[in-house]
C-alpha cells in the first residue's frame, strides 16, 4: 500500500509517499480501508519534530485521524464488523490507505454522515467538546474568549460555544478574513490580534471583569497575555503551542488564590494513550450534533494523499480556514 512517510524532520518537502507493507492487526483491532484524512497542527509540529509523543530520529507516518470502513476485524472485537463505516485515531499514523486501528479508538459513523466529514471532525471536535465542556465546564450565559478561532478547533469551538449557552462569544484570528469567517462561525465579537489589543478590547467588552473561559492553543506570549484578560474565577485551557519559536508563556500563582481564577491543561492525544474511555462521550454528541444540523464542520481545502507537502505548506502559511484533507 501507499503511506506518507517522514525520515527527517524538516518543511513539507520531507513527507514522502512510499511503498509499505500491509498493516496486521492484533486480536483487538480492525483494520481500515483509509477514505479521508483530517490534517491537524499537531502533524505540523510531529514533521518538525516537535510534537510529543514522536521518538527522535525515527522514522514515521502522521497524521492523528482518519476514517473509512472497515475491511479486517480482530478475533477479540466486540463493536464492530466487517464493513462498517467508522472513524479512528491510528496509533501509527493516519496519512496511509490503509490504517490499524484499536477498537477503544474507533467510533461508529452513521450512514447519514459523510465519510469526509466524519475524517474532519474527529479530532477538532472531540478536543473542542472537551475543552468546553470537560475541562473549562463552560456555563450558560458566560463569557469565552477562544483564540485561533477560524481554524478547524476554533471554528468548531465556536459553534460549541453557542450550543452550550455562552452568552458573550469572542474570537481571534491573524487577518480581517479569517475575523469575518470567525462571526460566521459564531462569533459576536472577532478581534486581529495582528493590528488590535485583544486585552483591552476583551475587557472593554466585558465592563473590565475579562472572559469567563479562554481556549489558548497559541501559547507562550498570548498566553501571558490572556491571563490579563480573564475574570475572576475564570478558566484559562491550554492546548497546544502554536506560536512558533516563542518560549512557554508563564504565569505567576500569586495571580491565582486571590482571584480564584484555574489553569487547566489538555491534550488529545494524551488521553488516546492514557484515557481512550474519556473520548467516547464527546465522540458521540458530535455526532449527534452533526446529525441534528446544529454544528458544521467545515472542510476549505481536499488534497490527493501524494500531495500532502501541498496541505502542510498551507496550512503553514496561516491561510488555511476550517479542515483541510488528504483523499488516499
Amino acid at each position: 500500500m501507499k503511506a506518507i512517510v517522514v525520515h527527517e524532520v524538516g518543511g513539507p518537502s520531507v513527507l514522502k509517499l512510499e511503498d509499505v507493507p500491509m498493516p496486521e492487526i492484533a486480536p483487538d483491532q480492525v483494520l481500515i480501508k483509509v477514505e479521508a484524512i483530517s490534517v491537524n497542527f499537531a502533524d505540523i509540529k510531529a514533521r518538525q519534530g516537535q510534537y510529543h509523543g514522536v521518538e527522535a530520529g525515527a522514522s514515521f507516518t502522521p497524521g492523528l485521524d482518519c476514517a473509512g470502513v472497515i475491511t479486517e476485524v480482530g478475533s477479540e472485537v466486540t463493536r464492530f464488523r466487517k464493513g462498517d463505516r467508522v472513524m479512528a485515531f491510528p496509533k501509527e499514523g493516519s496519512y496511509a490507505e490503509y490504517v490499524k486501528t484499536d477498537e477503544a479508538l474507533t467510533f461508529a459513523v452513521p450512514d447519514e454522515l459523510p465519510i469526509e466529514t466524519a475524517a474532519a471532525s474527529l479530532t477538532v471536535g472531540i478536543t473542542a467538546y472537551n475543552v468546553i465542556r470537560k475541562m473549562a465546564r463552560l456555563e450558560r450565559g458566560e463569557t469565552i474568549l477562544i483564540h485561533a478561532a477560524a481554524g478547524g478547533i476554533g471554528s468548531t469551538a465556536l459553534q460549541l460555544a453557542r450550543i452550550f449557552g455562552a452568552g458573550k462569544i469572542i474570537g481571534t484570528a491573524g487577518s480581517s478574513e479569517k475575523t469575518a469567517m470567525a462571526k460566521e462561525f459564531g462569533a459576536d465579537h472577532a478581534i486581529n490580534y495582528r493590528t488590535q489589543d485583544f486585552v483591552a478590547i476583551v475587557n472593554e467588552l466585558t465592563d473590565g471583569k475579562g472572559a469567563d473561559v479562554i481556549l489558548d492553543t497559541v501559547g507562550g506570549e498570548n498566553f501571558e497575555k490572556s491571563m490579563n484578560c480573564l475574570a475572576p474565577f475564570g478558566r484559562i485551557v491550554s492546548f497546544g503551542h502554536a506560536n512558533e519559536g516563542s518560549l512557554p508563556g508563564r504565569i505567576k500563582t500569586t495571580e491565582l488564590h486571590s482571584s480564584c481564577r484555574s489553569v487547566l491543561g489538555y491534550s488529545t492525544g494524551t488521553y488516546r494513550k492514557q484515557r481512550p474511555e474519556f473520548l467516547h462521550e464527546a465522540a458521540q454528541e458530535i455526532t449527534r450534533l452533526m446529525l441534528e444540523g446544529d454544528l458544521n464542520i467545515v472542510i476549505s481545502k481536499r488534497y490527493p494523499l501524494a500531495a500532502a507537502a501541498k496541505a502542510h505548506a498551507l496550512i503553514e502559511s496561516r491561510k488555511s480556514i476550517g479542515k483541510v484533507l488528504l483523499i488516499p
